[in-house]
């Protein structure tokens, strides 16, 4: 899914009056993002794991596993919170390094979204022979994509884009195991934060496009939008070699592009 249909599927969402009066907006975010596509729901493919109440709703927690049987079949997956008003909060590309790594057994990706009003969170995921798959989570949490930042202005926009790279190696999962953690400094700003001082809502400036790779080949991409909490943090597990190198690059909604890699000051 291009960034392009990103953002034009989530513009028809904010306009449809008949998805804003409509209690089960399912239906509707399907027929936008997906067409009339076949999503086949808590088939086993993947699991979604998020806390049923949130703590901090800019700060959800989530994560999707992917068992060993399917973990090399995904292509693609598409993070919804049907209540959010920016529904369709990130698309995610997995490449090679993910995919046809080392055999580790099952494989993960977690992050941390913003929800707006209690609501389902989805994650749909397409495989290899291009069928959808979903698991869902209700998850109660409010007011996460207008919460106040965590810093002033100023303080939050300070070291923009500095990346931090962790990688994890754990003997009890294997020689190949690796988790990596990668978190971008950013605001995410939403455009629906008012700025505690001028009393004016902040102008929205989200990190859009962030790719991991690992030995020069894609990990995973994510298209991402308002949805996506402050500081952007993904976290996958994978099969690797010792030596292979993480390069992370980012950009956002300004043009302003960031990057590092492991070896040059980001682990």
């Amino acid at each position: 899914m291009t960034r392009r249909f990103l953002l034009a599927a989530t513009s028809l969402l904010l306009c449809s009056p008949a998805l804003a009066a409509d209690p089960d907006l399912w239906p509707g975010l399907k027929a936008e993002v997906f067409g009339a596509r076949e999503i086949v729901a808590n088939d086993g493919v993947l699991t979604l794991y998020a806390p049923e109440a949130a703590e901090d709703a800019a700060l959800v927690p989530i994560s999707v596993r992917f068992p060993p049987a399917t973990s090399r079949s995904i292509v693609a997956m598409t993070l919804i919170v049907d209540r959010n008003p920016a529904p369709v909060a990130a698309t995610f590309t997995f490449g090679d390094a993910f995919r046809n790594g080392q055999d580790v057994g099952e494989r993960q990706l977690a992050t941390r979204i913003r929800v707006d009003s209690f609501s389902r969170v989805r994650a749909i995921v397409e495989t290899a022979d291009g069928k959808l798959h979903m698991a869902e989570r209700f998850v109660m949490g409010a007011g996460g994509c207008s919460a106040t930042p965590s810093k002033d202005i100023e303080a939050a926009l300070a070291g923009l884009g500095k990346i931090n790279i962790k990688t994890m190696t754990e003997p009890i999962h294997g020689e190949g195991w690796r988790e990596t953690q990668v978190m971008v400094k950013h605001p995410n700003f939403t455009g629906m934060q008012m700025d505690p001082i001028s009393r004016g809502f902040v102008p929205a400036r989200f990190v859009n496009d962030l790719e991991i790779k690992s030995a020069g080949t894609l990990l995973v991409r994510m298209e991402g939008g308002i949805s996506i909490s402050e500081n952007p943090n993904l976290r996958l597990t994978y099969g690797a070699r010792p030596a292979d190198v993480i390069e992370v690059s980012a950009r956002d909604t300004e043009g302003a592009s960031f990057s590092q890699r492991t070896g040059d000051g980001g682990s």
